[in-house]
């Protein structure tokens, strides 16, 4: 028995910017406040069976969750797959036994007195944070939770069809790594079985496309202990990829006007404390290198004192701004081993940077050439079809901002005039903005219908003042600039994870590590395939020969399994003829083909992001 709070968690509004995205846990019209009550009540009805099976657990925290729920326990022997078919027996009997889900208010002392008596230490921890009134919740009239609800009013409005228990995994007490390890048992529940059934088709979709599983099969990236949790190694199909993407970005900034920086990857304890990063997250940044903060360094989780020191660096005319710095810059934070995963959680990651140092009458058009260059990025990466623009702006009732009251006005005024002229769909989000500045932020929908923070654009006022830049304005004075700070990407790493699972691995020709294989049947077709080689390697064509010696239908099917776009078989009358067999993973067989066409074809694909 335990709290079970009645929402997840609300997100940290303060994190860093640009913000590395993430997945966004919205509520969807699918998940009515029903379906909540319904999820809550199955974990409870999951904390009560387990401590019938299991009267040594002791039970934490249980709330409902995206999904489903889950529950934090207390128990000295691990749980198993078997002990889970046993809890899931156990819980259809407490729903059909249709106990009444019951709720009493009691006060402070009382609650007290009823925990001690059940010997549960976590319980009186988490109701010393609780405020009044003190709710308890029953399960009939033998199990009690601290609960604020809400639940349904009865097990037997739950439909034993439609839930199912479905893994095990560590948890800290209170996420903090240095407390109790505890086991949460996950669950899913829905209100029919058909809705239970779908959403297990989309999971095993999900696991067909997980970007790990896809990574470590098309050789893209490794993870070492060696090195360290959370730092990827980028194999060269993998770095081709992180190239490509660069590359096309950086051709994209070119044409607005960016230049290009690179600056440290360690600096000045000082320099964050002037921009108010150290104030904010000194937990998030690798512990300082050094005897003192005065002398000492740290390895910086954010590029944007950087790029304003390259600004300072000479007094600026209004005749140079807009000046617009970018670069992909990698960044290291601190976050904790229990919340890595894959490449969309990790602790060094490279993020596409820029900022932009203008005027104040600028800032409108800059600000909507900076959503249109996003706008552009989501098209080219496919990304564009289902998004929502968040504006994520302050809550006026925290003291977890700098800057004054006016700054924050006009930047998200002017937040708010660009998605109107623009005509973007848009909702808010408060709470959601930087520690200095609001933020736009495009939240993606992929393949699998789950959301995602990508591409962010801020506005802020408060670092020029914090840094004192200037310009020299037209009548000779010295103004204040604005600076945009923005990111069409946001992390390379988690931006890759998600294409992986987007694409299922079946990157478009453009993006493909290994654009084009060869297959000649015989050893004496190899000489002409290495001469179509290097044509192709001259117009830049990412091309690899199979030179393994296989049968032909094994050559196809590992470049199938392999996700290569386009194949080209060759034989003895292609290479007289010199032709290609081609066949693509689009279209199928497309026959025999002259080589300039195909390298001209190609490079008409390529270049327009079309198919072969």
């Amino acid at each position: 028995m335990a709290a079970s709070p009645s929402a997840p968690a609300p997100p940290n509004p303060n994190a860093p910017a640009p913000d590395v995205p993430e997945r966004v846990h919205l509520p969807r019209t699918s998940e009515s406040d029903a379906l909540k009550r319904i999820r809550h009540t199955f974990s409870h009805v999951m904390a009560m069976a387990v401590q019938e099976l299991f009267p040594k657990a002791q039970v934490t925290i249980g709330p409902w969750i995206e999904n489903g729920f889950y529950y934090d326990f207390d128990h000295p022997e691990s749980f198993t797959e078997k002990d889970l078919k046993a809890i899931k027996k156990q819980m259809i009997k407490i729903i059909n036994k249709g106990l009444p889900v019951v709720r009493e208010e009691v006060s402070r002392e009382e609650a007290k007195q009823r925990i001690e008596a059940l010997g549960e230490p976590y319980k009186l921890e988490i109701l010393e944070d609780l405020e009044d009134p003190i709710t308890i919740y029953h399960l009939g009239e033998d199990w009690w939770d601290l609960c604020a609800g809400p639940h349904m009013g009865t097990t037997k409005e739950l439909n034993p069809k439609a839930f199912e228990l479905e893994s095990v995994a560590g948890a800290y007490w209170r996420g903090d790594e240095n407390r109790a390890q505890l086991q949460r048992i996950y669950g899913t529940a829905w209100e029919t079985p058909e809705q239970l059934a779908e959403y297990q088709r989309r999971r095993e979709e999900a696991k067909r496309r997980d970007h790990r599983k896809l990574g470590k099969e098309l050789g893209l990236f490794v993870f070492s202990d060696a090195v360290g949790p959370g730092l990827p190694l980028w194999t060269p199909k993998g770095t081709i990829l992180r190239s490509t993407l660069e590359t096309f970005l950086q051709q994209e900034q070119i044409k607005r006007g960016y230049l290009p920086v690179v600056t440290p990857h360690i600096g000045r304890v000082e320099l964050f404390k002037l921009s108010g990063h150290w104030q904010k997250y000194q937990d998030d940044l690798f512990p300082m290198m050094g005897e003192s903060e005065a002398e000492g360094f740290v390895l910086k989780a954010m590029n944007c004192p950087f790029h304003v020191q390259i600004y300072k660096s000479q007094l600026r005319s209004y005749r140079e701004l807009p000046y617009r710095l970018a670069e992909f810059g990698t960044v290291y934070r601190y976050e904790q081993s229990g919340e890595l995963g894959g490449l969309t959680r990790v602790r060094g990651f490279t993020q596409d940077d820029a900022h932009l140092f203008i005027t104040p009458e600028q800032l409108d058009d800059e600000f909507i050439k900076v959503v249109d260059l996003i706008q552009s990025t989501l098209r080219a990466l496919q990304l564009d079809q289902s998004f929502r623009a968040r504006l994520s702006f302050r809550d006026p009732e925290s003291d977890k901002y700098i800057g004054s009251d006016d700054a924050w006005q006009k930047s998200q005024n002017a937040i708010r005039r660009a998605v109107e002229t623009l005509g973007m769909e848009h909702f808010e989000g408060i709470g959601e903005a930087a520690f200095y500045g609001p933020k736009l932020d495009f939240i993606v929908r992929d393949a699998l219908d789950r959301e995602w923070q990508l591409g962010t654009v801020q506005v802020d006022y408060t670092l020029p003042e914090r840094f004192d830049l200037e310009y020299v304005a037209e009548d000779g004075s010295r103004q204040r600039p604005v600076m945009i700070h923005r990111a069409p990407f946001g992390s390379l790493e988690r931006l890759i994870g998600i294409l992986i699972e987007q694409y299922a691995g079946d990157f478009p020709l453009w993006l493909a590590p290994e654009q084009v294989r060869l297959l000649p049947i015989t050893e004496e077709q190899v000489g002409f395939a290495q001469q179509v080689a290097e044509l192709l390697l001259q117009k830049q064509v990412r091309v690899v020969i199979d030179t393994s010696g296989e049968r032909l239908k094994k050559m196809i099917r590992n470049a199938e399994k392999a996700k290569i776009p386009v194949m080209a078989v060759i034989g003895a009358k292609e290479a007289e003829a010199n032709t290609l067999s081609m066949r693509t993973r689009q279209s199928g067989e497309l026959g025999a083909i002259a080589v300039p066409e195909v390298i001209s074809r190609l490079e008409q694909a390529i270049s327009t992001q079309g198919d072969f």
